[in-house]
């Protein structure tokens, strides 16, 4: 089954009851469930647990979610440094990469598409990137 890295806004629009994001997030999971492996990272774990008490807890819910852990790279956290880089470069504030970096350059690395919901955040940086987003055209739907 191929895998689809899932960023951390859409899982937390349904844990949070998002009433804008929740229903787009919870069509696209389900969509996706179906036919790929819905991956997580480090980065996006460490997002994601803000809204949980216990690590037990937020454990349990990634599993019934049926998330899986991917270990990032090396190759996408160089990766990740160099696209930081380049938005300093043309500008950008930030003094340390922000986990936009991290996620974007392992999805690209692995050839993975990116379920998001902020798809402008990663175009810039990681332009060879397959996004699955609700902004309509630049959406990439991604074989069944």
């Amino acid at each position: 089954m191929k895998g689809i890295l899932v960023d951390s806004n859409v899982i937390l629009d349904i844990f949070t009851e998002d009433t804008i994001w929740m229903d787009w997030s919870k069509n696209m999971l389900g969509l996706y469930h179906a036919t790929h492996t819905l991956l997580i990272n480090s980065i996006i774990y460490s997002e994601v647990s803000i809204r949980f008490e216990s690590i037990e807890e937020l454990e349990g819910v990634l599993q019934i979610g049926g998330f899986q852990m991917r270990q990032i790279p090396k190759e996408a956290l160089f990766l990740a440094g160099k696209a930081f880089l380049a938005y300093r470069k043309r500008g950008g504030t930030r003094r340390s990469p922000l986990p936009d970096f991290f996620i974007g350059a392992h999805a690209a690395i692995e050839k993975l598409p990116l379920l998001t919901r902020d798809a402008s955040r990663y175009r810039t940086d990681f332009p060879t990137l397959k996004l699955i987003s609700s902004e309509g055209d630049e959406s990439t739907e991604v074989q069944h």
